[in-house]
């Protein structure tokens, strides 16, 4: 019989497609330097698929964007802009994400010679930290990006309510938008996405995720226009939002559909607050109140009695001890991420607790906790799921547990 020797020039292309797609960006692009076969191979769809190119655009390349169309890439960041935003959307017109993050001399001037007509297949626009950027563009955004999901405006300060009335009126589609320390919106601005104005704008009604972190004017009005118009709301970023208070949470008590949410830094929040979460009918996934230095002990009786399904608890700093613990443990049986960073009256005892009944936590942050003994520690060590426990700048992870 007659062996025949397999050598991988001989593989059909799929093949080598199939292989090359397992490969990061940067070898994707090296194998297609060995050779014209694995050339062709490698600019197979397949191979590119849900990559995001990353570019320079710094001076004329009239092979680029020809490249990714081949390749089938539909997915840009931008990483220093020094063209017109215009040469890259010309470029590219089944561009279905755009990630300008920290483009600083991006301007309303130069997104208006980009966006002049439809891009009905773009659907991820980030715009953070493009500084220049104001409630023209937005006008720009909402009469053009009609089929947008997720838009990301974080860190733009100069975007205000009418900005937010804009996209309420253009972006029905919406799923997720990241406001975070846009310092200028205000309730008028919630009411808005929210369906509030329905004569001026019908709303971003299908919103599932909303970031307000360290939006300074929003008070408890912002949270009754969320529960009221934003019934898919899955995930709330409320995180550095000093104007809300306890009384805010009635509101979203019943919102049935959120399963995260993030209040960490909130400083009015307290002890009452979570009372009302947990009396509501909230079926929270994920809650953070890290640094609220208003919650205690009381608060994880709440949690124990009315939010005892969640699966990531934050309470990093907050006023909570073994005592606390006690109340908390018995009913938590499916938290797998618990972070108790800097809660310097938890003791080994409140370590102990968690041992014994917290036995599906996969991850535990005890960073600043000064109370405890390698005691404790060991006892920790022995939960079967454990994979990640923070102590400090460090974290130990499952093969370096105590021993």
């Amino acid at each position: 019989m007659f062996e025949m020797e397999t050598h991988i020039s001989g593989l059909f292309p799929e093949i080598l497609a199939m292989i090359f797609s397992y490969l990061d960006v940067r070898d994707k692009g090296r194998v297609a330097q060995v050779c014209a076969a694995w050339r062709d191979a490698s600019y197979h769809k397949s191979v590119w698929r849900g990559v995001e190119a990353k570019l320079h655009l710094r001076r004329a390349n009239p092979s680029l964007f020809p490249s990714l169309h081949t390749r089938g890439i539909k997915k840009v960041q931008i990483l220093s802009l020094r063209r017109s935003l215009s040469y890259v959307i010309q470029g590219m017109p089944n561009i279905e994400s755009l990630n300008l993050c920290g483009c600083f001399n991006l301007t309303d001037n130069g997104l208006g010679h980009a966006f002049v007509q439809d891009i009905p297949s773009l659907q991820i626009l980030n715009l953070s930290l493009c500084k220049p950027i104001t409630d023209s563009s937005l006008g720009r955004i909402a009469q053009y990006l009609k089929n947008l999901e997720v838009l990301e405006l974080g860190g733009l300060s100069n975007i205000t309510n009418t900005g937010l009335l804009l996209i309420a009126w253009g972006l029905h589609k919406l799923k997720s938008l990241n406001l975070r320390s846009c310092r200028h919106v205000s309730d008028v601005g919630i009411g808005h996405l929210a369906g509030m104005t329905r004569s001026a704008a019908e709303g971003c009604l299908s919103l599932e995720q909303l970031t307000l972190q360290d939006c300074q004017k929003l008070t408890d009005l912002s949270l009754k226009h969320v529960s009221k118009g934003l019934a898919n709301l899955k995930v709330l970023n409320l995180s550095f939002c000093g104007g809300i208070s306890d009384a805010g949470m009635i509101h979203l008590s019943n919102m049935t559909h959120l399963w995260s949410l993030n209040l960490r830094s909130c400083d009015n929040i307290s002890d009452t607050g979570i009372m009302h979460l947990a009396m509501g009918s909230l079926q929270l996934s994920g809650l953070d109140v890290s640094f609220c230095d208003k919650i205690g002990d009381q608060s994880l009786a709440y949690i124990a009695q009315g939010l005892y399904q969640l699966k990531s608890l934050s309470l990093c700093s907050c006023h909570i001890s073994d005592d606390g613990i006690n109340r908390m443990v018995r009913q938590m049986h499916e938290l797998k991420t618990l972070n108790i960073g800097q809660c310097v009256r938890i003791t080994d005892k409140g370590l102990e607790l968690i041992a014994d009944h917290l036995t599906q936590l996969t991850g535990i942050d005890l960073y600043g906790c000064t109370k405890i003994t390698k005691r404790g520690l060991e006892r920790i060590t022995q939960l079967p799921c454990l994979k990640v426990l923070n102590l400090g700048l460090w974290q130990m992870t499952e093969s370096e547990k105590v021993r």
